[in-house]
Protein backbone atom coordinates (compact mmCIF):
# COMPACT_ATOMS: atom_id res chain seq x y z
CA UNK A 1 0.00 0.00 0.00
CA UNK A 2 1.68 3.30 -1.12
CA UNK A 3 1.90 5.86 1.71
CA UNK A 4 -0.63 8.74 0.70
CA UNK A 5 -3.56 5.65 0.15
CA UNK A 6 -2.95 4.25 3.67
CA UNK A 7 -3.18 8.20 5.36
CA UNK A 8 -6.22 8.56 2.99
CA UNK A 9 -7.94 5.40 4.32
CA UNK A 10 -6.06 6.17 7.91
CA UNK A 11 -8.15 9.99 7.93
CA UNK A 12 -11.15 8.66 6.29
CA UNK A 13 -11.81 5.86 8.99
CA UNK A 14 -10.84 8.22 12.10
CA UNK A 15 -13.23 10.33 10.67
CA UNK A 16 -16.02 6.99 10.02
CA UNK A 17 -16.15 7.98 6.66
CA UNK A 18 -17.40 5.25 4.14
CA UNK A 19 -15.76 5.09 0.85
CA UNK A 20 -18.97 6.31 -0.35
CA UNK A 21 -18.94 9.32 1.56
CA UNK A 22 -15.75 10.57 0.48
CA UNK A 23 -16.57 9.84 -2.79
CA UNK A 24 -19.66 12.00 -3.07
CA UNK A 25 -17.85 14.91 -1.19
CA UNK A 26 -14.23 15.01 -3.20
CA UNK A 27 -16.45 13.93 -6.33
CA UNK A 28 -13.99 11.38 -6.72
CA UNK A 29 -15.17 7.05 -8.02
CA UNK A 30 -15.24 5.23 -4.69
CA UNK A 31 -13.47 2.92 -7.20
CA UNK A 32 -11.12 5.11 -7.82
CA UNK A 33 -10.30 5.83 -4.13
CA UNK A 34 -10.13 1.94 -3.28
CA UNK A 35 -7.40 2.18 -6.37
CA UNK A 36 -5.44 4.79 -4.14
CA UNK A 37 -6.13 3.03 -0.97
CA UNK A 38 -4.82 -0.08 -2.02
CA UNK A 39 -1.80 1.33 -3.83
CA UNK A 40 -3.14 0.48 -7.28
CA UNK A 41 -2.72 4.15 -8.40
CA UNK A 42 -1.73 7.16 -7.04
CA UNK A 43 -3.51 9.85 -7.19
CA UNK A 44 -2.17 13.18 -8.75
CA UNK A 45 -2.35 16.60 -7.18
CA UNK A 46 -5.55 18.47 -7.59
CA UNK A 47 -7.08 14.95 -6.41
CA UNK A 48 -4.63 15.35 -3.30
CA UNK A 49 -5.64 18.52 -2.95
CA UNK A 50 -9.73 17.82 -3.39
CA UNK A 51 -9.02 14.81 -0.47
CA UNK A 52 -6.96 17.62 1.86
CA UNK A 53 -10.02 19.78 1.75
CA UNK A 54 -12.66 17.52 2.07
CA UNK A 55 -11.27 15.64 4.83
CA UNK A 56 -9.85 18.83 6.43
CA UNK A 57 -6.41 17.95 7.19
CA UNK A 58 -3.19 19.74 5.50
CA UNK A 59 -1.96 18.30 2.19
CA UNK A 60 1.44 17.13 3.57
CA UNK A 61 -0.55 15.32 5.93
CA UNK A 62 -1.74 13.20 3.11
CA UNK A 63 1.50 13.15 1.70
CA UNK A 64 3.64 11.80 4.51
CA UNK A 65 5.94 8.92 4.51
CA UNK A 66 5.38 7.88 7.75
CA UNK A 67 2.06 6.60 9.77
CA UNK A 68 -0.24 8.60 10.75
CA UNK A 69 0.66 6.97 14.01
CA UNK A 70 4.17 6.96 14.26
CA UNK A 71 5.03 9.34 16.79
CA UNK A 72 8.92 8.64 16.93
CA UNK A 73 11.81 10.41 16.04
CA UNK A 74 12.92 9.70 12.39
CA UNK A 75 16.72 10.31 13.57
CA UNK A 76 17.35 9.82 17.20
CA UNK A 77 21.28 11.32 16.98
Amino acid sequence: MSAIGQNIRTIRLEQNLTLEDLALKARVGTHTIEKYENGEKIPDLQTVMKFSTVLDVPASELLEHKSRNDHSAIDDE
